[in-house]
């Protein structure tokens, strides 16, 4: 699946030791709903991989610049997840979110999860947008608007598709952390 994105972009999944690297702080605002503290980002990001959190990340040059976030939503409710996305905005509308949601929810159909949830400010118009690209049904509920995605059961196909996205961004990761210790 070749995904169209800015030159040297590359979508990929984070792996253990890079959580950290969120975003701008509008960003932060837009993704949790209003202002958070660098601690607050900093307890969030290192509970994430505890959390059977799966994060993609959308990186230029080596630095993250849009992230997606599966989250499952619980006991509760055993086949849904949070679907949550940030990108800074110098990289809105060159398709990184629609890269970042197409391999969101190709994780969650692998994982067994029928519903995404995705929750956003009433004025993240982009969100939305990006939202109802991809069919999602918008409630809207005060200051927030909530889209769901239903997911397709996963296939021998989607799980190949993800293993092989795995394999290209875990060697992309490898090569840029290599290619980092050279110049240092």
């Amino acid at each position: 699946m070749k995904e169209i994105l800015p030159e040297g972009g590359v979508v990929r999944k984070l792996w253990i030791g890079e959580t950290a690297k969120y975003l701008d702080p509008q960003s932060r605002r837009n993704r949790f709903s209003g202002g958070v503290s660098d601690q607050f980002i900093r307890n969030y990001v290192d509970l994430t991989p505890g959390l059977d959190a799966v994060v993609h990340g959308f990186f230029i040059g080596g630095t993250m610049r849009g992230a997606a976030e599966l989250r499952p939503l619980g006991a509760g409710f055993p086949r849904e997840a949070e679907a949550a996305f940030s990108v800074e905005k110098d990289w809105q509308s060159h398709g990184v979110g629609s890269a970042l949601l197409r391999r969101t929810l190709l994780a969650a159909r692998n994982r067994g999860f029928r519903l995404l949830h995705m929750a956003c400010l009433a004025d993240n118009q982009r969100m939305q947008q990006l939202a109802r690209k991809f069919d999602a049904e918008l409630s809207f509920d005060f200051e927030t608007v909530v889209g769901e995605v239903e997911s397709s059961r996963p296939t021998p196909l989607s799980l190949m598709r993800e293993v092989m996205s795995d394999s290209h961004g875990f060697a992309t990761a490898m090569l840029d952390l290599q290619s980092r210790m050279l110049r240092a």
